[in-house]
């Protein structure tokens, strides 16, 4: 072993991804595990507790002898305190939570909270595909769409909720987004919305295998490999959908390029890590028609970290 080893973990809205890290980076452990529906933020933070044990049992190692374990956490995270506040597209998390302090007591060592999407770009900008930019703007989408920002090598946050991405609206007075608001990106693209609005159609008659599908793999929501099977099948009402999809994160990612002119473009989440070399070209050409420079478009990239980017992101908040 390089060095002494650290902890990350990924939180999602449908899965827990907990990695155990070398100095080098090297991922010497992992574990994943559903995120629970129940319980609430306790019950989220106990399963995030039993990953990241899980890896580190896989790497030879205890978890209170880790330097440190780095979160990745939807919501608005205040760093210094680990408290996690309005985490929406987690089960009952619409306060605030000690997400830092209950880790820190399950696991033995000291725990450091960043927003998913933000560490999971970092990770992109340091060791991934936006090692070679100085200005990188992450799109990550899976049950929700987020985004992070790297300007001249440094993360942007603004006073704490910038790269909010999926929340700029692609269709004024459009469909109703998880955040309250309407036609927010997310609202079309986002996973749980994409769900909520099949289970829609579907009850309206629809023609879709997308929920038989879910039943013969056991799932309990439509997770992004039964989206891609569905798609697989030629399902018209999961094309649709995905088209749809596609459109809204066109519009959206061009708006965000205009306003800020990174370098490079890169597509991550389960979706989009999934979907990335399949729809990922349609994304980069809708984009591509909505930009102001035509002539200077920024590079497209798929997430090189994969599904571990976020965890991979979240270790390096130990420091």
């Amino acid at each position: 072993m390089s060095g002494p080893a650290r902890g990350g973990i990924d939180l999602g809205g449908t899965k827990i991804q907990a990695i155990v890290v070398d100095s080098g980076h090297a991922v010497l452990g992992e574990a994943r595990q559903p995120t629970p529906r129940d319980d609430g933020p306790e019950g989220v933070a106990r399963a995030m507790a039993a990953a990241l044990s899980e890896a580190a049992a896989a790497a030879g190692v205890e978890t209170d002898a880790l330097k440190g374990v780095g979160v990745g956490s939807p919501g608005e995270i205040e760093t210094k305190s680990g408290v996690v506040s309005n985490a929406k597209n987690l089960p009952e998390w619409s306060g605030s939570f000690p997400l830092g302090d209950r880790l820190t007591e399950a696991l033995g060592t000291m725990v450091a909270v960043g927003n998913d999407v933000g560490v999971a770009t970092h990770a992109e900008s340091e060791l991934g595909a936006g090692r070679h930019h100085d200005s990188v703007l992450g799109v990550f989408w899976g049950t929700g769409v987020g985004g992070g920002i790297v300007l001249k090598g440094k993360d942007w946050h603004g006073r704490g909720s910038a790269g909010e991405i999926g929340h700029m609206v692609v269709k004024r007075g459009g469909a109703r987004c998880p955040c309250g608001n309407r036609g927010c990106m997310e609202a079309y693209a986002g996973r749980s919305a994409m769900e909520a609005k099949a289970r829609k159609l579907h009850a309206k008659g629809a023609d879709t295998d997308l929920f038989k599908l879910m039943k013969e793999h056991d799932r309990p929501r439509l997770t992004s490999g039964i989206w891609e099977r569905a798609l697989d099948h030629g399902d018209p009402l999961a094309e649709k959908l995905l088209d749809r999809a596609v459109k809204a994160l066109g519009a959206g990612i061009a708006s965000a390029v205009n306003l800020l002119d990174p370098e490079v473009v890169i597509l991550g989440g389960g979706l989009g890590v999934r979907f990335g070399e399949r729809l990922g070209p349609e994304i980069e050409r809708r984009m591509g028609k909505s930009l102001f420079d035509h002539d200077h478009p920024p590079d497209f990239e798929v997430a090189e970290l994969g599904d571990l980017g976020g965890a991979i992101g979240a270790s390096l908040l130990v420091v």
